[in-house]
């Protein structure tokens, strides 16, 4: 079987890759082959894959070059779609690379895999679709109430995805997660923008009054809930993975601090982002009783090993803070 993995030199994809083909995840229906399409933009880096593994092809190019995505769909048996453009920040700056890469893109990549007979469509989402949640938590029957441009592509990349199931019969699957953190995440992100600054011996900016809640996600979990999606999920069906970890952005940055041996004088204050999502929360009880996904990794040794990750492998991060630097990517996202 071979497995088209898009967007596999970023964070999440390349976490996906090297369990997939390390055996960690789901255990059933293992891949002979694993092909990774990615463009290689900022965030992304063949650093994270191991190209000398015999069963990984990796292939650079475009998701929206309809010809190259066409070939690998011939080829292909299933599909588990990352690419995407997610630095909110630069959303707002400039939506229509963001508009062009997750739903063009995402169209581009159904219209192959129909065409070419795929047998299952992968389309790894967001929990930012549904919007800020004051009370409560989001379940996957919620309307979509996406507020940055980044969310709002995603969202029109879900519909777009969940069209071709119930238009054309395409076994797709989409999977909502929240907030992933771990090693090897680009260092625009609030951990690793936080905790690479604080090892740098900079401060760390921290939007608004630091109030916003997230839950976090290690993203050897995330991979183990999409696995399970793509191996037992439905057919049409959408699955929220969360971690069960909900914490002001304000209390994360006390326990890197802490994790780091400083104190607050590290933190300086900037101005709330537009459009600043309050809370996202997810229920995942879906995934829990449907397919038997349980996170694996607690939060608070998971930040642990994630710091000492990034304390022991500044040769990863140091030459991707300089590109973060060129790119105008301070800030966290």
């Amino acid at each position: 079987m071979n497995i088209l993995v898009t967007g596999a030199a970023g964070f999440i994809g390349s976490a996906y890759v090297r369990a997939l083909l390390g055996g960690g995840l789901a255990g059933e229906d293992e891949p002979s082959r694993v092909s990774v399409l990615d463009k290689l933009t900022y965030a992304g880096t063949v650093d994270n894959l191991d190209l000398a593994e015999p069963r990984l092809r990796f292939v650079y190019g475009d998701i929206c070059d309809a010809g190259l995505v066409g070939g690998l769909m011939a080829e292909a048996d299933q599909v588990v779609h990352f690419a995407a453009e997610s630095h909110v920040d630069r959303s707002i700056e400039a939506a229509g690379e963001f508009v062009r890469t997750n739903v063009l893109g995402t169209q581009t990549l159904l219209d192959a895999a129909l065409r070419h007979g795929v047998k299952r469509f992968v389309h790894v989402s967001t929990d930012e679709v549904y919007g800020s949640v004051e009370e409560g938590s989001s379940t996957e029957d919620d309307p979509l109430a996406p507020n940055s441009p980044y969310a709002a592509s995603k969202a029109a990349s879900d519909l777009v995805a969940l069209s071709y199931h119930r238009t054309h019969g395409l076994d797709v699957r989409v999977t909502r997660c929240s907030n992933n953190y771990g090693p090897r995440q680009f260092p625009e992100k609030i951990i690793p923008l936080f905790v690479s600054n604080l090892l740098d011996g900079g401060t760390v900016p921290l939007y608004g009054d630091g109030l916003n809640v997230r839950d976090w996600l290690h993203v050897e979990d995330h991979c183990l809930g999409i696995d399970l999606v793509r191996v037992k999920g439905r057919p049409g069906e959408i699955y929220n993975i969360g971690g069960g970890t909900e914490l002001t952005n304000r209390r994360l940055t006390e326990l890197l601090l802490s994790a780091c041996g400083l104190d607050w004088d590290r933190v300086r204050a900037v101005p709330d982002r537009k459009g600043h999502d309050r809370r996202y929360s997810i229920r995942d009880d879906k995934a829990r009783a449907e397919l038997g996904y349980r996170p694996r990794h607690g939060f608070e040794d998971g930040l642990a090993a994630t710091v000492e990750w990034y304390r022991r492998n500044r040769d990863w991060w140091e030459p991707l803070r300089r590109r973060t630097a060129e790119a105008g990517l301070s800030r966290a996202g």
